[in-house]
């Protein structure tokens, strides 16, 4: 039925607090909802699919026939990082959340990072990344010692200036402290974080990078790889996976240009999943409390949206989704525990079925694994039969 299935995450847009939001500090985040109370969003496309339906958005009127099928997931797993909630979409999900350092990072940790890299680091405290490159960058640039941050999540964050310290070295730099702290002691990512421009005008660049903890168990993409299916990858996907159950990679440097490489492989990839993580909610808007371009930035999506709609064909299936929230309108610039928004288009969907608030973000990986038969996975319940015009290929749902 689908022989090709376009996966869209948009990062960080969560559609409201989960009910264990309180554990985490994260009452009252609801990303899209706070933000279209403060800016009128245009975003027809979305809310013509369903996403109306899920969610009461100021300004917005439910379709009264969506385009889709619609629903929201919440995240079974522990935590609200990105590798967390990608790992769950394809069927992974966590008893444990990956070790946090509130306090930064032990002073051991530290010195075995520095007698590695030859030289001392500055930093080493929970921030914002613009925020302590506004504060640190001049002494970076007038010593060369690498700005060292985490945030809520599970993260080793290394900040340096590309005129200061050449990309490839950071990158290097980040090999150092993946060894120590994600192999060492199960810290979930290492972030490469160049920047450039001078004080007062400090700008990260595209050359960011992620060095993950590859999955703890077997993932929907090493099925799919395994099976002869083509995997490919768009944004930073490959890194949050370590580069496991991946075919190709497309790095990207904004989400236009990841827009144009989906647009790009639609024309030339005949099977298998395209899978797109769109990171500049995330990273230029949420982690920023910048509400205004968060909003512009949905407003953008959603008319690239209605453009790649007509390409898809008849046997395409495409899910737009997100990995948690991050509430540009909250005093925090961490990510939030939220549900996210699940939206399902193509001609062979039933239109107009409403998959209500799905346990787990697994459902996804477990309806995906049957649409490719490689399924079950050791988690999440298929919806498949719900959501097909035809129903003879699909077979019921199974949970684990």
């Amino acid at each position: 039925m689908f022989a090709r299935v376009i996966l869209i995450v948009l990062d960080s847009v969560g559609i409201g607090e989960l009910p264990d939001a309180a554990l985490y500090e994260d009452q009252g985040s609801n990303t899209l909802g706070n933000i279209a109370k403060q800016v009128p969003l245009r975003i027809p496309t979305l809310a013509g699919m369903g996403l109306a339906r899920v969610l009461s958005l100021r300004g917005i009127t439910p379709p009264p026939a969506p385009t889709g099928a619609f629903g929201r997931m919440a995240e079974r797993s522990a935590g609200k990082d990105s590798v967390t909630g990608h790992w769950e979409l394809m069927g992974v999900v966590l008893e444990r959340p990956f070790p946090t350092f509130p306090r930064g990072f032990a002073p051991a940790l530290i010195q075995a990072f520095e007698e590695r890299i030859g030289r001392p680091s500055i930093g080493n405290v929970v921030a914002s990344g613009t925020a302590i490159i506004d504060e640190l960058g001049p002494r970076h640039m007038a010593t060369g010692f690498p700005i060292i941050y985490t945030s809520a999540d599970s993260v080793f964050q290394i900040a340096a200036h590309e005129a200061i310290v050449p990309v490839p070295t950071l990158y290097e730099w980040c090999e150092a402290a993946y060894d120590l702290a994600v192999r060492g002691l199960g810290l979930g990512r290492v972030i490469a974080r160049p920047f450039i421009g001078l004080p007062g005008s400090f700008a990260r660049t595209s050359n960011r990078h992620d060095y993950a903890m590859p999955p703890v168990v077997e993932t929907l993409l090493d099925r799919l790889v395994a099976s002869g299916q083509q995997v490919t990858a768009v944004g930073k996907i490959a890194d949050l996976f370590a580069g496991r159950g991946v075919s190709a990679s497309h790095p990207t440097t904004s989400d236009a240009d990841g827009l144009d490489r989906i647009e790009a492989l639609m024309a030339t990839q005949e099977r298998g999943l395209i899978f797109a993580n769109l990171v500049d909610f995330d990273t230029l808007y949420g982690h920023r409390n910048d509400t205004a371009g968060y909003g512009a930035n949905l407003d953008r999506f959603d008319a690239r949206l209605a453009r790649l709609l007509p390409q898809l064909r008849h046997d395409d299936l495409l899910v737009i989704t997100a990995d948690h929230g991050n509430d540009p309108t909250t005093p925090s610039t961490d990510h939030s525990r939220e549900h996210v928004p699940l939206l399902l288009h193509g001609s062979q969907v039933r239109a107009g079925v409403d998959l209500g608030t799905r346990a787990t973000f697994a459902d996804l990986g477990g309806t995906l694994a049957e649409v490719f038969g490689v399924g079950p996975l050791a988690h999440g319940t298929s919806f498949l039969r719900e959501i097909a015009r035809d129903d003879g290929p699909a077979e019921a749902g199974r949970h684990i």
